[in-house]
């Protein structure tokens, strides 16, 4: 167990299809998708439906607004996702403590609620855990998992225990001693909170080892799994909080600049993140060590990697701390192509997909193809422009992702349903549909690209409307919540999905399953 997997990219070669579905959004009796029955039950729906990737957001633990795209850590994974079920068949929670748990909302993510039962929960699998027999096999995957980790999980594991101390705080507000430990004030700070730091380091090791049993459950059917890994990380994380001298922050702790992007087809006024910035100079003086070891973790978790907002390792928005929209960034240089021939000296070819969606330049596009990355391309972006544009299907090369439509966008019906009567009709001309129809209409249109991978959001294979929607940009709540039930996974459209997979001939390692 807990064996770097590194698995070969998909070839330029090859054609596949896939499902974009977070694990939160899985049937489950505990208030939010996790890692057990029915995550197995959706690798299966994947191969009764042909396919052969599944893409996933971010799996770290989330914090304020409950985004995966502002973790805890960048390498530490989502405790709320660890399966009750599969903590009482280690023995490490009781039938009891089942039955005890609280009836949430089974439509939704309600994360206030989720988060208090969860947490109740896992602290009596820690306690249990604890009590185990110092020789057992779990326990010695354990000390190996930890000693293995080591490099993040320490920080980590002092990092969220010291947040506990301080009822959850911004580490920008602790006191100097633990926001700017010294060594010594570090090895104190972990004697002292010794107990607590175990409990979280149990806890991450119990969310990996479910994790790398899901995946291995995936690969043995031929199904690769696509990570997301957001380029910036969180302000009130253990990378920024350990890592200091890696990005632009000032003597006190706090950024000079953030993160974010201009006015753009999602916000007037652009979107401010607020994430800090690295200071690539430090980055490269240590030869991007920080980011090979998070590219390689990345890979022992997942398959193939997305990279979210690619465009930054060119040039990133950069807007002055304290303003209160992103109109009054600038562009600034990123690392360009040393960063990714650091990676790949140090790591070999890794299976990357660049996100290069929004304002792409020439030299971003230079810096996509130098590593031979696809890049992204999305039809409701395509027909969202009555014009002419280089989304439309007659433009797809080979070497890139086409999506229906992505996390961050409405689910197609409900995007058709809102869009211009110029861009409906136009959706209408090119598909040959009604509005009934406009969902499939879309991943017909999306598998008979000549791109050789193509995702489709689950929403988008039950015809959804906006109310399935999981993310909003620029909205502060209510994202990330949206769930399905059992009776949604409709084996019909199953069928359906591999239909048309086969007939645009990117079902070949299913097929190979079969045999």
């Amino acid at each position: 167990m807990f064996n770097t997997i590194i698995t070969t990219p998909v070839t330029s070669h090859s054609r596949h299809s896939g499902i974009l579905v977070h694990p939160t959004s899985f049937p489950s009796p505990y208030g939010i998708g996790d890692l057990g029955k029915k995550a197995y039950q959706f690798i299966d729906y994947l191969v009764d439906a042909g396919q052969t990737l599944w893409q996933i957001l971010p799996l770290c633990p989330t914090g304020f607004g409950d985004s995966p795209y502002q973790g805890f850590s960048a390498f530490a994974g989502q405790p709320l996702l660890i399966s009750p079920d599969k903590l009482f068949e280690q023995g490490l929670v009781s039938q009891s403590d089942l039955d005890n748990y609280p009836v949430l909302n089974s439509k939704k993510v309600e994360y206030g609620a989720v988060i208090s039962a969860k947490n109740k929960l896992l602290d009596k699998a820690n306690k249990n855990f604890a009590k185990l027999d110092k020789t057992s096999d779990l326990v010695k995957e354990y000390n190996h998992f930890c000693e293995k980790q080591a490099f993040w999980l320490d920080d980590y594991a002092l990092f969220m225990s010291i947040k506990d101390k301080n009822s959850g705080k911004l580490w920008l507000e602790w006191k100097d001693s633990e926001r700017k430990p010294t060594n010594s004030e570090k090895e104190e700070l972990a004697q002292s909170l010794k107990e607590r730091i175990a409990y979280y380091k149990v806890i991450q090791f119990l969310f990996f080892d479910q994790w790398y049993a899901l995946k291995k459950y995936a690969n043995d059917r031929l199904i690769k799994i696509i990570g997301d890994i957001p380029i910036f990380v969180s302000l009130d994380s253990a990378d920024v909080w350990a890592n200091k001298d890696l990005f632009q922050l000032d003597s006190d702790g706090y950024p000079t600049k953030v993160a974010g992007v201009p006015p753009d087809y999602f916000s007037e006024t652009g979107q401010l993140w607020g994430n800090p910035l690295y200071d690539w100079d430090a980055h490269e003086k240590e030869k991007y060590a920080w980011w090979i070891k998070r590219v390689k973790s990345q890979l022992a978790l997942v398959d193939i990697i997305r990279i979210d907002h690619f465009r930054g390792f060119d040039s990133y928005w950069a807007v002055p701390f304290g303003e209160e929209t992103a109109i009054n960034g600038t562009w600034q240089d990123g690392p360009k192509d040393k960063l990714f021939t650091a990676v790949k000296d140090s790591l070999g070819e890794i299976p990357i997909w660049a996100e290069d969606l929004g304002v792409i330049t020439e030299d971003i596009k230079s810096l996509r193809d130098k590593f031979n990355f696809p890049g992204m391309k999305v039809l409701q972006f395509a027909f969202e422009n009555p014009e002419d544009n280089d989304m439309m299907p007659y433009y797809h090369i080979p070497n890139c992702i086409v999506y229906t439509g992505t996390h961050d966008n409405d689910t197609s019906l409900g995007w058709y349903k809102n869009t211009s009567k110029e861009s409906q009709k136009k959706v209408r001309s090119y598909m040959n549909t009604g509005a009934a129809t406009v969902s499939w209409a879309f991943i017909h249109t999306a598998l008979s690209s000549t791109a050789n991978n193509v995702i489709i959001p689950l929403q988008d294979i039950m015809s959804l409307d906006s109310d399935a929607r999981m993310n909003t940009p620029g909205k502060a709540d209510g994202n990330w919540s949206w769930r399905f039930e059992d009776k949604d996974l409709d084996l019909y459209w199953a069928k359906y999905l591999k239909k048309l997979t086969i007939t645009f001939n990117r079902n070949k390692q299913q097929t190979k399953l079969a045999k």
